[in-house]
């Protein structure tokens, strides 16, 4: 059978070039995210797969790259169905192996905790732009926080990071899902169909008012329910202030403290960081994670014309290992859609040292090498980043693709 060259479908080799953006941008993601309290870990990239079944992360469980079991535990004669056969998977996002670590180890960390994690995730999706099978996941998340000062530090922490990388003008959306909650019991959609609900709701701006409509009516939900839910986005689209309105429309199906909850984390927000973005709140956002149990946000950027981050408050998870709630909310970076944007921008490293490049001419004596390396090595001890390569024959080719990998200067060196 002959080797193949080329990768898994969905999976990708990185060249330099593209991975000391990717450090650049890993390393700039840590230090602004350590200043603002968040304390790195690292979790399993193989996670039981009875906590990636436990239908806390939507439409990712069918996307689990599933792993067999192993050994004597391994039996195809005997096994009757898929779960005889597996009892572990490659983890669909990070939070779900961060409630895990969490209930383990609360106990050995500070209350409330603020978690900065980066690492792969494998989903079996689609590829598209900006979208792989294997890609890297960046989360910050706060735990034991029940107020919105974790939101209003999610927000701010992530914001200022993209703007450490030149983003401005991009739009923060938040939403609520206790509001899609009331709005979807007030309109009389039956509660165990919520869900259907807001994945149709989901749609919205890409099959337009119409098109839900449609959709819902196609689900089997009554007329008379449809035509309230989308009348009532349309007056709080009308209403001069949404929150307003929904405040009054929802009284008695909205528990207290929701509305002003997210007043108080849009003023903050804004007070503190209004000229680089737009906070924006959106009641169509949704979120696709079931796990989401209050506010929701996403940012939204013109240069890849949807979402690059998003993330929200889910305190039930935890409950599912320890069987007591904690109080939880967290935000990803789309670390693959960023760096899509950067290198598509032609986005320069920073303060980048010159890179050297010592060209050694072929069968130089062992002395005359001994010099060179020596030169070098106190070019490095300077600080100084310095290849030393044999020289070819096409030197100036050689020095092309050395300059594609950020090589600025070069120093030959010959026999004679």
């Amino acid at each position: 059978m002959a080797m193949k060259k080329k990768p898994v479908t969905g999976m990708k080799d990185i060249l330099p070039a593209e991975m000391q953006l990717r450090d650049y941008v890993t390393g700039l993601i840590k230090d602004t995210y350590k200043s603002f309290g968040f304390s790195p870990i690292e979790t399993p990239c193989v996670e039981h797969i009875e906590n990636l079944c436990s239908k806390q992360g939507g439409e990712n469980e069918k996307l689990i790259f599933k792993i067999m079991k192993r050994g004597e535990k391994l039996n195809l004669e005997t096994a009757e169905s898929e779960a005889d056969l597996t009892d572990s998977g490659l983890r669909y996002d990070l939070t779900v192996p961060l409630s895990r670590f969490y209930a383990n180890n609360a106990n050995s960390l500070p209350a409330p905790f603020k978690a900065l994690q980066i690492g792969s995730v494998w989903r079996a999706d689609r590829p598209q732009r900006g979208r792989f099978r294997q890609f890297v996941q960046c989360d910050i998340d706060i735990l034991g926080e029940p107020t919105a000062l974790a939101e209003i530090e999610l927000i701010l922490a992530t914001t200022t990071l993209l703007g450490k990388l030149d983003f401005s003008g991009f739009k923060v959306r938040i939403n609520e899902r206790r509001i899609l909650k009331a709005m979807a019991e007030r309109c009389g959609f039956p509660e165990e169909q919520y869900d259907l609900v807001f994945i149709i709701l989901d749609k919205m701006d890409k099959i337009g008012w119409d098109g839900v409509k449609a959709e819902l009516l196609e689900a089997g939900f009554a007329a008379d329910s449809v035509e309230r839910y989308v009348a009532m986005f349309g007056e709080m689209e009308q209403a001069d202030d949404p929150l307003s309105y929904l405040e009054k429309a929802l009284a008695g199906a909205l528990e207290d403290g929701v509305i002003d909850n997210l007043r108080m984390i849009r003023e903050s927000v804004e007070a503190v960081a209004a000229s680089r973005f737009e906070l924006v709140f959106d009641p169509t956002l949704v979120r696709g994670m079931s796990y989401y149990t209050g506010t929701i946000f996403e940012i939204e950027m013109a240069e890849f014309g949807s979402s690059v981050a998003g993330g929200g408050r889910y305190d039930k998870m935890i409950g599912k290992f320890t069987g007591k709630d904690t109080p939880a909310c967290g935000f990803s970076i789309g670390f693959e859609r960023i760096i899509t944007i950067l290198l598509e921008q032609g986005f320069q490293i920073p303060g980048a040292a010159g890179k050297k490049a010592f060209l050694v001419e072929k069968n130089m004596p062992a002395d005359k090498l001994c010099e060179v390396l020596r030169t070098a090595t106190a070019e490095r001890e300077a600080g100084n980043q310095v290849l030393v390569t044999m020289m070819n024959k096409n030197k100036k080719f050689q020095k092309e693709q050395l300059e594609k990998e950020g090589y600025t200067e070069f120093k030959e060196f010959f026999v004679r």
